[in-house]
């Protein structure tokens, strides 16, 4: 299996772009409005960190947003290659972001629960590019759609990851100390990393050394 790719979300400033890319990332994670989580950046900013960002680094703008004409508008207004869709998103909206969208990948986020994940990812899977699997709570009165710091259960992800038909990205509650056990369990194409390598809400450079050592290994 090759080394997963890793994506380093919650970026927040051209510095920490930099310092992620130096260390090894292959995307970038930019989070747009959010009901709940840590991160967010306005769209401004979202585009002028994209703007510094080398052409060959994957760019994922997180969105909240389930309507296709919302999402197409932030895309043209922020830039990103690729398009992480935090909450469910209609087969509808889907289509429509496909043909209007022709070059931008879109990744569906499904928040691993119990069995019915496995449904829900085996039928957006058609649709998108990619699934990132992560911890959040769509159930409550503020959604969770990310950021929780929670690991799930890597036993479903990784029976999704085997059944979806699609790439697969896993997030929630990674760190050095358990990276290697993640990757050993799901196999993932891709890990995905906000908490885990910050300090104090800022990204910490012996963090990020240390999580790419281990994930590498």
């Amino acid at each position: 299996m090759n080394p997963p790719k890793i994506k380093i979300c919650c970026i927040r400033t051209v510095e920490e772009a930099n310092l992620a890319v130096s260390c090894g990332a292959s995307a970038l994670g930019l989070v747009s409005a959010m009901p709940s989580g840590p991160g967010v950046i306005d769209e401004g900013t979202i585009r002028n960190i994209i703007r510094c960002v080398p052409p060959a680094i994957a760019t994922f703008l997180l969105t909240s947003l389930q309507n296709a004409d919302a999402i197409i508008d932030q895309q043209h207004c922020c830039r990103p290659n690729t398009l992480q869709l935090v909450d469910s998103v209609a087969e509808t909206e889907l289509i429509r972001l496909r043909h209007a969208l022709p070059g931008i990948a879109l990744v569906q986020v499904i928040h691993v629960g119990g069995p019915e994940s496995i449904i829900e990812a085996c039928a957006v899977a058609p649709h998108v590019d990619a699934i990132l699997l992560d911890s959040g709570n769509q159930k409550l009165g503020i959604k969770e759609l990310g950021g929780t710091g929670r690991t799930h259960d890597w036993t479903i992800s990784r029976e999704i990851r085997e059944r979806c038909g699609k790439p697969v990205f896993l997030a929630g509650g990674l760190r050095a100390e358990n990276v290697g056990d993640a990757i050993d369990r799901v196999q993932p194409c891709g890990l995905d990393v906000c908490s885990g390598v910050r300090t104090a809400g800022d990204l910490d450079e012996s963090k990020l050394r240390a999580f790419f050592s281990a994930a590498r290994r």
